[in-house]
């Protein structure tokens, strides 16, 4: 079959396999959000949510995924991981609520033989009866071969066997995970062949774990080679290296093998920015499609030819996945990323100003400061003296107090100027910088103005580890709809970010004088 007329299944074990990142550990509360998310946004066909019998902790998360999912109409593309161990995982997950069980047996010779110390046949015959005990509960069954792209390299005659001894019991899909990362495209192909071409009628998942960052590749190779589902996990969380990303596969899926599926490209930043956030498992700038700095063009010649007819531009629009394509400022920048980025923020110069900004921003650059297309307006007042007047001095702090105690919550006093009337609050905080930002808007709420929400709050210090050496701090806000980032600079975290926060003050406040105007 053409893969353009195959529709490939997705399977989602985030909360399942990708909770086996080390350090990641999710509520019942946080569980059921993300099964809400994979199942409506992003629309993955399946969920696996957790493995039975692990804790109260887990049994609760299920109960409340699987009673949302029954009210949903969903429940039956929920499922847990269970074990050969005499029904008591189905006793488990049927007494959660659940529908589908994901049956966890060996899937090479050497696993039966050194874990188990079984023979083939006994523990196929094992297989059968847990099938029998959670298809006679009303339970559906996929059976994982783990360790099956070893065991299809050492024992192909046991997977072969297992697999012709299981066909007729009742097993809905058959799994096959690479669980040790081993395989490369190549392999991946040929012996995932073998099974589809061995049993055409069977429906055959791949699972694959990116050991060597080949998960995608080999997801890929699965699906030409016959592969009905795949499965993946948000941010590629799992264990070791992680599982295969959701992100990056269905690009794959739907531009290189124009694959049938159903996510919903849209929501995939969304989703994937969420489970980070809660998982404390930061997205890397450079992650495809969903990193920072994916849709990011830095080379003056790359901004140059894109506004000559976009000819840096890939298929991966960054529309398709919610996000535009920026501009980078830096040592690399020429007059063409200067000036996408003041045509952003609606600034316009001559080309005389815009040669000096534009050395001003590569001398930043060569000092390894990185620089925003919110700083720009800064850059642009210095450099040209202030023909740019520095709107930004609109709301000034006059002084602020913060106060830390041992075993009390952190206390901040704050007065501030704003178009030359000052205003003194005082507020408590989880920190200092909480405290400081809940005085502040303290007083935006007795003046009735909006202030913007913060979205993400970085800090880098430089290698040596210096008690003095500067701080960075880069904090993203939402203004609006519209995405908002500034940096302040200082040997004092707290005093960087205070800096930061008033750039972000300013640019707003000018740019609601300049729109008034």
């Amino acid at each position: 079959m053409p893969l353009e007329a195959k529709w490939i299944e997705i399977m989602d074990t985030t909360l399942r396999d990708g909770e086996q990142t080390a350090g990641v550990s999710f509520n019942d509360e946080e569980k059921l959000s993300i099964a809400k998310l994979l199942l409506n946004d992003l629309k993955v066909n399946r969920i696996e949510a957790v493995s039975a019998r692990v804790s109260e902790g887990e049994r609760e998360a299920f109960r409340k995924i699987c009673a949302w999912a029954s009210e949903a109409g969903c429940i039956d593309r929920v499922e847990a991981l269970g074990f050969v161990d005499g029904g008591r995982s189905v006793d488990w997950i049927a007494g959660a609520g659940g529908k589908v069980m994901n049956l966890l047996a060996k899937g090479s010779l050497r696993h039966v033989t050194a874990q188990l110390r079984k023979t083939p046949e006994e523990h196929w015959a094992d297989i059968r009866e847990n099938v029998a005990i959670a298809r006679a509960r009303g339970l559906e069954v996929n059976l994982y071969l783990e360790d099956w792209s070893n065991g299809i390299q050492q024992s192909p005659e046991y997977v072969f066997g297992m697999v012709d001894a299981l066909k007729d019991a009742g097993i809905r899909r058959f799994m096959l995970p690479d669980t040790l990362g081993v395989l490369d495209p190549d392999q991946t192909f040929t012996l995932f062949s073998l099974m589809t071409g061995r049993w055409p009628d069977i429906h055959f998942d791949f699972h694959g774990h990116n050991d060597y960052d080949l998960s995608v590749a080999n997801t890929a190779a699965a699906v030409k080679a016959g592969a009905a589902g795949v499965h993946v996990t948000v941010n590629g969380l799992g264990e070791r290296t992680g599982n295969t990303p959701v992100a990056s596969l269905v690009g794959v899926l739907n531009d290189h093998l124009h694959a049938g599926n159903s996510v919903d490209e849209s929501n995939l930043t969304h989703v994937c920015q969420y489970v980070a956030s809660i998982s404390g498992i930061r997205i890397p700038a450079n992650k495809p499609v969903v990193g920072e700095a994916v849709f990011t063009q830095s080379a003056g010649v790359h901004a140059d030819g894109d506004s000559k007819g976009g000819l840096y531009v890939n298929p991966l629009l960054p529309e398709r996945f919610g996000r535009v394509r920026k501009y980078a400022l830096g040592k690399t920048s020429g007059k063409a990323n200067i000036s996408k980025n003041l045509e952003e923020l609606g600034i316009k110069l001559t080309p005389e100003q815009i040669r000096l900004v534009t050395a001003r921003v590569v001398e930043l650059g060569d000092r390894k400061e990185s620089v925003t297309t919110e700083d720009l307006p800064f850059i642009i007042s210095d450099v040209l003296k202030g023909e740019f007047a520095r709107g930004t001095d609109t709301i000034k702090v006059v002084n602020y107090s913060l106060q830390l105690a041992r075993g009390m919550r952190p206390v901040a006093t704050l007065r501030i100027s704003i178009d030359g009337t000052e205003y003194e609050e005082v507020s408590s905080g989880a920190g200092q910088y909480d405290a400081f930002m809940k005085a502040l808007w303290k007083v935006y709420d007795r003046l009735g103005k909006k202030h913007p929400v913060l979205t993400d709050y970085s800090v880098s210090i430089p290698p040596g580890g210096r008690t003095d050496a500067l701080v960075q701090t880069v904090i993203t806000w939402d203004w609006e709809g519209s995405e908002i980032r500034t940096r302040g600079l200082d040997a004092d975290q707290t005093e960087a970010a205070i800096k930061a926060t008033f750039k972000m003050l300013n640019l707003i406040e000018n740019k609601d004088i300049n729109n008034r105007k």
